[in-house]
């Protein structure tokens, strides 16, 4: 007969969470996500997931046990780099390449921050996963964008200027939406590069 411990509640949640394919837990993290920025945070609810993506909301706690451990983990599977791969050979245009992969996906991004915006501040794990997804990763290439004009000679490695630039970049993606309602896309942010970011570096 098969022990008590090899049946016991760990062993039976494990066999249970093999039964969810890759293609399947795709979706239900594509719909949390999806709320979110439809809805916001608060309004998210397993229930309205198992609703969308038609299973059972049992399905959904045996798999992640939280509302913010479902998040974090949607979070993580959605990590994507986009400024990763930009190397044009001038930080100037690699700087406004970078502007326009951010316009591409700012809206879907900048509206996930925000309705995430008290979550994070209430949920360590919450956090920690959003940092690790949209924004460490990002913050990460674009220094590395200007570590390469260093190293090139187009600007000077104790330029004030160099550690602010990825606040710059995502300052202007949060703020946008505030100060005039609409999201900052490719074009407005080409500009803004142009206007305020390349002559902080002394780059025309």
């Amino acid at each position: 007969m098969t022990s008590q411990a090899a049946d016991g509640p760990e062993t039976v949640a494990a066999t249970r969470r093999s039964k969810i394919t890759p293609e399947r837990e795709r979706e239900f993290f594509d719909a949390v996500l999806e709320q979110i920025r439809e809805c916001g945070y608060d309004s998210l609810t397993m229930e309205g997931v198992a609703a969308s993506t038609r299973c059972s909301k049992s399905t959904l706690y045996r798999q992640w046990k939280t509302k913010p451990q479902f998040v974090a983990a949607a979070l993580r599977a959605h990590r994507k780099v986009r400024f990763a791969g930009i190397d044009t050979g001038a930080l100037a245009e690699d700087l406004r390449q970078a502007a326009r992969a951010a316009g591409d996906w700012s809206g879907k991004d900048t509206r996930l921050i925000q309705a995430l915006g008290h979550a994070i501040t209430q949920d360590p794990e919450l956090q920690q996963a959003l940092r690790e997804t949209l924004v460490d990763p990002e913050v990460a290439a674009l220094q590395e964008i200007l570590r390469r004009g260093v190293e090139r000679g187009e600007v000077r490695a104790d330029h004030p200027a160099l550690e602010y630039i990825p606040a710059m970049m995502f300052g202007v993606l949060r703020a946008r939406p505030v100060l005039t309602g609409q999201y900052a896309d490719s074009d407005y942010l080409v500009r803004f590069v142009e206007a305020a970011v390349l002559p902080a570096l002394g780059l025309t």
